[in-house]
This record gives C-alpha cells, structure tokens and sequence, in this order.
C-alpha cells in the first residue's frame, strides 16, 4: 500500500514570489518523492465559501490547485514537516491506495 498526499491551494499562492505548488513539486523531489502532479480546478470554494471560477462572466482570481503525490506511507509522512513553513491557506488530505507502477515496457 501506498500513501496519497493531496494539498488544496489556491494559484495566487506565493512562496517568494512564486507559485507555492512550484516550491511544493521542488521540495517533494528534493526529498525523493516518487512523484508529484500539479493540477489546476475551473471552479471551487475553501474555508471562505467564495466560489473561484473560470465561468466568462467572472473574474478568474485565485483558481484552485491540487497538488498531489504518492510514495510509501513513511517517505509522505516524513515530507508534511516540510509543509508546515509553507501553507497559510489551504488543506492536506491524506488517504491509502493501491499504487501500480509501471517503468517501461520492452518491444517486442
């Protein structure tokens, strides 16, 4: 089994002066992560209740982003202190799955 680390942030989210999720994907590859994915939400709402959207009649401010990574239970557990200097606004979830890895494939 593996854990999955999902971090809810929002885009306008800076670490000195750049994309937090880009100093999240460093930090997690620094620390030997087997991996992490940055995807960016049309439409969404935290702790606030204000709905960010995509919608054209709407400004598009602070979109959701969801960053997340998966590895054995030890190697993301032992990277969320990582975390704790970074994130003022924002969640972390973090669930079990199953996690099949494929490296490649010979041709025949």
């Amino acid at each position: 089994m593996a854990l999955r680390m999902s971090v809810f942030l929002g885009a306008d989210d800076r670490w000195h002066h750049k994309p937090l999720y880009h100093e999240i994907v460093k930090r997690a590859r620094d620390a030997g992560l087997a991996g992490a994915t940055v995807l960016r939400g049309v439409e969404g709402y935290g702790l606030s209740s204000r709905v960010h959207t995509t919608r054209l009649l709407d400004l598009a401010e602070d979109l959701p982003v969801l960053v997340v990574i998966v590895d054995s239970e030890a190697k993301v557990r032992g990277f969320l202190p990582q975390l704790d200097g970074l994130i003022g606004d924002g969640a972390v979830v973090l669930d079990e799955v199953e996690a099949i890895v494929y490296r490649g494939y010979e041709r025949a």
